[in-house]
């Protein structure tokens, strides 16, 4: 006679499951532990029993010749498949999975029927958490279906209500069994891959009863309890897996990280508050609340909140009022959420959230032991790690590299493709200062997570270099503006990526020929004039932007003096900065005078434009200024025109912004200019000038305290104060003598050296 079988129907990282099921093991002693995973990845379970294996940890599978289409298995503490391994392991009961291999997850592999079949269709892939899309809204939500039918909004609180929080929930698993079969009755057809899933469970588990003598214990999702008791013959359920697809298989532990187990991160079968359902399985007892609303006020109190003990009781005593209310057996996080607000958080919501995303989703990173096979990526980063010399460590470690040595560059360019990859291992304390030159300084610290964020880009590549490259491209192709894609290519670039950079090379092409929107015209020139510029400074080919940039500067500029006009304050001050960088950009790139020459006639068009706002004419005409594209004498004028009575007090005090801000030490040197804002700032009455003195404010802001005593000594006429220069008449006429010897001098001086 075969072995009788109980069936254990959970619910995926469920603390409450979890808990009720290592009870009812103990008291099943079961000669054989059945969970459902993938039957093929059933040699790593015995993994689970290391001392060094940590959870949150993943099971990882993918095809060897196709990586990247890997699956992930996460496991928690409170999961109860995993607790279930824990227990076998433990007591020395045979323990594995029996669910459908890992190639019928892979959508490249197809079933031999689906290869006889003329209209070529492959198989549905099961998804990150293990369960297809279904079409049936039971199907896709049967917890939600019994919650509804108790009088609940969502199936989450009625699970917690009933089993995870329940301190006497009575015999659950014969009664979620009981309800599940109430929802599958009837049930007709099912999708294929479900169909045979259950039917490949069906055959394993009669394998196992067979088998023993004494009884085996199955734990699997509550909804496939029903199917796998019902009564099916083995010829049946051995048609539905004909055919079944065939590849060798890779299989690793990787670490995982709490946030991943939640639901908002996309996973199927996530929970709403992994930290929260980690808080259950740790604090069984009744003081769950108590301990909840003391990690709570630690959280505040490291944040500065000043927390009182009444106010602790006060909360506690809230959050178990509602939970009467609502008829709960005690209070669940949105309870002691709600009560947190009111009484610690004097109802500001802002400062919970503070402190909600580590209470909830929590911060844990798993570990594995160190003889557990990697990742390709993983694989490939330790040698690359080893071949730069570079060990990875906790603790922060400062990194100066010259790329003009081999070492350098190979340690610069796999730093610059592992942030392409979002693994910040290395992060550059002075980017933006030292680009141009030959040097780098970085600053060294590996987090564990990031082995995971690898591991979760291992669809782009096997390798460091190909992953790195696929996941750019996949950026490059959803990127919405020139500027976004301008900086993809120069991250390309910076990483040694060609083929990346010339795919990014080529949209930026063809978006530039098809945009005509100056924002996003001038947003791209920064980031194109450092690959043009900086590339120098490594192996890279950045002559084919040359043209490009030449191309998107030439339309920015046309387009610019339209855009200009009529603008608001905000959308002003947007395009003044939009420009301004434009302007450092063309100035770095030296793309020529083609483009030089457009530039200052755009900007000349914006000075003397009167529909133009005023802050851009400001900024546009101290930008020609400062490029000798405008005379002393044209600036003193422009700026007495602008700031005479005649001029409308906003409109001035516009222009006097954006001419300024950034350039307050003009008024220290330029005695005329000086002269022209004195004049206006007198003509003001108390009432406007309050009004506009923010303004005021931010211009002089620049000045440091030194230059601010200058400008006042200046202003008062103070004699014997030195500002730091001195005009001498004709001082141009004098220069140019004096420059021709000192240029002499030092053409002397590199000759001899």
């Amino acid at each position: 006679m075969p072995a009788p079988v109980e069936y254990f129907g959970i619910r995926h990282h469920g603390p409450g499951s979890a808990r009720r099921l290592i009870e009812a093991l103990e008291v099943l002693q079961p000669a054989e532990v059945l969970i459902e995973g993938p039957a093929d990845l059933s040699d790593q379970l015995p993994l689970l029993g290391s001392d060094q294996m940590v959870p949150p940890v993943a099971l990882l599978a993918y095809p060897k010749e196709t990586p990247e289409f890997a699956s992930f298995w996460p496991f928690a503490v409170f999961s109860p498949e995993y607790q279930a391994a824990k227990w076998a392991l433990t007591n020395n009961t045979p323990v594995r999975f029996i669910d459908l291999p890992v190639p019928w997850r892979v959508p490249a592999l197809e079933r031999e029927e689906d290869r006889d079949d003329e209209t070529g269709e492959e198989t549905d892939a099961e998804q990150q958490d293990n369960t297809p899309p279904q079409s049936d809204p039971i199907a896709r939500d049967p917890i939600g279906a019994l919650a509804q039918a108790a009088g609940y909004e969502d199936g989450e609180s009625w699970w917690r209500d009933v089993i995870e929080e329940n301190p006497d929930p009575g015999p659950i698993f014969h009664a979620v069994a009981d309800a599940m079969g109430a929802l599958r009755e009837g049930e007709t057809d099912l999708p294929d891959f479900e169909a045979a899933r259950e039917a490949h469970m069906r055959l394993e588990i009669a394998k196992s009863a067979k088998a023993n003598e004494r009884p085996v214990a199955v734990i699997c999702g509550a909804w496939h309890v029903p199917a796998l008791k019902a009564k099916h013959t083995a010829k049946d359920d051995r048609a539905l897996l004909k055919g079944a697809p065939k590849a060798k298989v890779t299989a690793t532990w990787a670490p995982w990280t709490s946030p991943r187990l939640a639901t908002a991160t996309g996973y199927g079968a996530g929970v709403t508050a992994p930290g929260w359902n980690r808080h259950l399985w740790e604090h069984p007892n009744t003081d769950q609340t108590t301990i909840w609303i003391a990690m709570i006020a630690r959280a505040l109190r490291t944040e500065g909140q000043i927390i009182s003990t009444a106010s602790l009781i006060e909360t506690e005593r809230l959050a178990s009022a509602l939970a009467s209310v609502r008829g709960r057996p005690r209070p669940g996080f949105e309870e002691l959420r709600e009560a947190v607000v009111a009484c610690l958080c004097y109802g500001d919501p802002i400062l919970w959230h503070i402190i909600e995303t580590k209470l909830l989703l929590g911060n844990d990173v798993g570990e594995i032991p160190e003889d557990v096979p990697a990742a390709p990526l993983l694989e490939d980063l330790q040698r690359q790690q080893k071949k730069a010399r570079l060990k990875p460590e906790a603790l922060e470690k400062e990194l100066s590299l010259d790329l003009r040595s081999d070492s350098g560059l190979f340690r610069s360019t796999l730093l610059h493709r592992l942030n392409a990859l979002d693994v910040p291992w290395g992060q550059m304390t002075d980017a933006g200062k030292s680009r141009g030159t030959f040097r780098e300084r970085w600053v060294l610290k590996w987090e564990p997570e990031y082995a995971v964020r690898l591991i979760e880009h291992l669809i782009y590549g096997t390798t460091i270099e190909t992953a790195a490259a696929g996941l750019l491209a996949k950026r490059m192709g959803e990127a919405q503006t020139l500027g976004i894609l301008a900086d993809l290519v120069f991250g390309a670039m910076t990483a040694q990526l060609p083929t990346a950079a010339d795919a990014g090379t080529e949209k930026l092409a063809d978006r530039a020929a098809q945009t005509s929107d100056c924002l996003e015209l001038l947003g791209a020139l920064p980031g194109l004039a450092e690959v043009i510029r900086y590339g120098k400074a490594r192996e890279t080919d950045a002559s084919q932007l040359s043209g490009i940039f030449l191309k998107i500067g030439i339309q920015g500029a046309l387009a610019m003096n339209y855009a200009a006009r009529n603008l608001d304050d905000e959308a002003a001050r947007g395009f003044r900065v939009s420009m301004q960088q434009a302007d450092g950009a063309i100035r770095l790139a030296e793309a020529g005078d083609v483009l030089d020459n457009n530039w200052a006639t755009a900007l000349n068009r914006i000075v003397n434009d009167p529909q133009a706002a005023r802050l851009v004419v400001g900024a546009s005409a101290r930008l020609l200024y400062e490029a000798d594209e405008m005379t002393s004498d044209a600036a003193v004028d422009l700026l007495g025109r602008m700031l005479s009575p005649g001029t409308a007090v906003a409109d001035a005090a516009g222009f006097f912004e954006g001419f300024f801000e950034g350039a307050g030490q003009r008024l220290l040197y330029d005695q005329d200019l000086r002269g022209c804002v004195d004049r206006w700032l007198i003509t003001l009455n108390d009432d406007t000038f309050t009004e506009y003195l923010p303004v005021f404010r931010r211009v002089l802001s620049e000045l440091d305290r030194t230059e601010k005593k200058r400008l006042l000594d200046v202003l008062f006429g103070r004699k014997g104060i030195s500002t730091g220069r001195e005009l001498i008449p004709d001082a141009e006429k004098l220069w140019k003598p004096h420059e021709a010897m000192l240029i002499e001098l030092l053409t002397k001086g590199q000759a001899h050296d």
